[in-house]
């Protein structure tokens, strides 16, 4: 019985770990890049900054593409970030539903 509480003691410690982390994670800003488009957003994925070199903004096909590659790119970022974290809190565990 006694190691059935350890589990559930810290089944609880990961999810408070887990729930800090969420918040810092939040909190950082990530930064994606393609060409001459700087794309940063925070860890809600959230875009919070489109940057756009002028000397391409007259191709707009062109352009489009280097914002979705830029937004993609932050976004990854914060997943790879997601990842390790929750890989180092579950102790590489793999755990289902946790990317």
């Amino acid at each position: 019985m006694a190691d059935m509480f350890n589990l559930i003691r810290q089944a609880q410690a990961m999810k408070e770990k887990m729930a800090q982390f969420q918040k810092e994670l939040e909190a950082q800003s990530f930064t994606g890049k393609a060409g001459a488009v700087t794309i940063t957003m925070n860890g809600k994925h959230e875009v919070q900054q489109v940057e756009i070199d002028p000397k391409v903004a007259g191709d707009v096909d062109k352009l489009q593409k280097l914002i979705l590659e830029a937004v993609n790119d932050a976004g990854h970022q914060v997943n790879t970030k997601l990842k390790a974290e929750i890989g180092k809190m579950t102790g590489g565990l793999g755990l289902p539903g946790m990317f």
